[in-house]
């Protein structure tokens, strides 16, 4: 998703660039299954292909049975977390000149958009959901393992589908 965005956001030499649009798509903790869906192309290289969407105004999707959605407009380029550096430098601004990731992994990028409209969210169907009465709060990515004020049971890694 950072890869899209940067790209987006990026403008080619002769034209301004276009501002990136997307939706935040507010899981409950019902939804595990969704978001490890999303957060491994590698096991679900078409994650939409089971997951129940609508589209907004802009053709972006919002998930059915999320909690909420938000329409969202980029305002700028990334920030790069790997170089804390570069967030206090009053004259660097985003994508400004730091230190390349040389770390492990994928380095975390901070991007800032501005919400242009909340979205109605599609409803699963009667009995679709399943969630235990976990459809009301929010689902979260805490220590490597989803919860929300306690612990998701059998639901504790991006890897369970």
């Amino acid at each position: 998703m950072a890869t899209s965005l940067s790209a987006a956001h990026a403008a080619p030499p002769a034209a301004p660039p276009l501002p990136a649009q997307l939706v935040i798509n507010i899981l409950s903790a019902a939804q595990p299954a969704v978001a490890a869906r999303f957060a491994r192309p590698d096991l679900h290289p078409d994650p939409f292909a089971h997951t129940p969407h609508a589209l907004s105004a802009e053709g972006l999707p919002v998930l059915a049975g999320a909690l909420g959605a938000l329409s969202c407009r980029l305002v700028a380029g990334s920030w790069p977390l790997h170089d804390l550096d570069s967030l206090r430098a009053r004259d660097s601004g985003p994508q400004g000149g730091g230190r390349t990731w040389d770390g492990e992994g994928v380095a975390s990028e901070l991007f800032i958009a501005l919400v242009t409209r909340v979205e109605e969210v599609p409803r699963l169907g009667e009995g679709e959901d399943g969630d235990d009465g976990l459809g009301a709060v929010p689902l979260l990515y805490y220590r490597r393992a989803y919860a929300t004020t306690r612990p998701l049971d059998g639901h504790n890694s991006p890897k369970s589908s």
